[in-house]
This record gives C-alpha cells, sequence and structure tokens, in this order.
C-alpha cells in the first residue's frame, strides 16, 4: 500500500546586499500566511525604508489578498511574471531544492529539521547569500533608489 498523502511546507525570505534574511515556515501560500511573513519581515525590517520583491506580484492570489496588511515601511517592487530569474532569492531555493530533492519525510517536523540545516549555513554566513543573490544589476537599482 503506497500512502501518496502530501503536506507542504513554504518558506520566504532574503535581503541580498547585506545577507540578512528572514525564512518563516508556514504550511500554506494564502493571504493569512502572507501576513504571518510580512508582520515579521516587518518587525525585522522596522526603522528602514525597504523594497520586497514578491515573485510574479501579479500573479498570487495571495499576493493580492485583501486581507495582506503591508507595512508602511515596505514598498512593493513589482517583477514581470513568470520571471524568476529576477529574484534574488530564486538562486537560494534551487540550492535548497538541490539539498533536499530525492528525499522523502516522514513528516513535516523532519522536513523543517532538514531545512533548517540547509538554510543554517546561510544564516551564519551571510555572505554565501550575498554571493547567491546580489545580483550586479540589483545593486545597482539598490544604490539609485532614495532613501
Amino acid at each position: 500500500m503506497v500512502d501518496d498523502r502530501y503536506d507542504w511546507l513554504w518558506l520566504y525570505a532574503v535581503e541580498p546586499l547585506t545577507g540578512e534574511s528572514v525564512f518563516v515556515l508556514l504550511p500554506r501560500v494564502d493571504g493569512v500566511c502572507l501576513q504571518v511573513f510580512m508582520d515579521a519581515f516587518g518587525e525585522q525590517t522596522a526603522g528602514a525604508r525597504v523594497g520586497l520583491v514578491l515573485d510574479g506580484l501579479d500573479g498570487s492570489g495571495s499576493h493580492r489578498s485583501g486581507e495582506v496588511k503591508w507595512p508602511e515601511h515596505v514598498v512593493r517592487l513589482s517583477l514581470p511574471r513568470y520571471s524568476p530569474e529576477l529574484n534574488p532569492a530564486a538562486l537560494i531555493f534551487r540550492e535548497v531544492r538541490a539539498a533536499l530533492a530525492n528525499r522523502v519525510f516522514e513528516d513535516l517536523a523532519e522536513l523543517e529539521e532538514a531545512l533548517c540545516e540547509t538554510l543554517r549555513p546561510y544564516w551564519e554566513e551571510p555572505k554565501r547569500l550575498i554571493s547567491l543573490a546580489a545580483f550586479l544589476w540589483w545593486r545597482e537599482v539598490a544604490d539609485a533608489i532614495p532613501n
């Protein structure tokens, strides 16, 4: 007998210029979970005006949810739809997927532990995140944005 149930664990995250990150493990991609992320992100970035890229901003229903209240200091930055190669977090997620590929986890707790172990080097050495996410064009645009 095969048990083909799936459970999901979503994570969100990354500041490409400093290597700081906000990884929040959430059970769904919806307005409620996006709000949980926004609250955590807003707390961590309080006191600074920051831009936040959401992959395919206009494409995801959770991104357009009327339930989500953006912190006042957070500015939406849109990417063209279906352009993950422009998202600074995409290369990080590629690394995470490669590290966890072809593995079956008994439960979400085991997956969460594996995710944390995979991400730990990035938390401990922010330069690793910078090397993956700080595209030249991203740095140039960030430098051009007035404070």
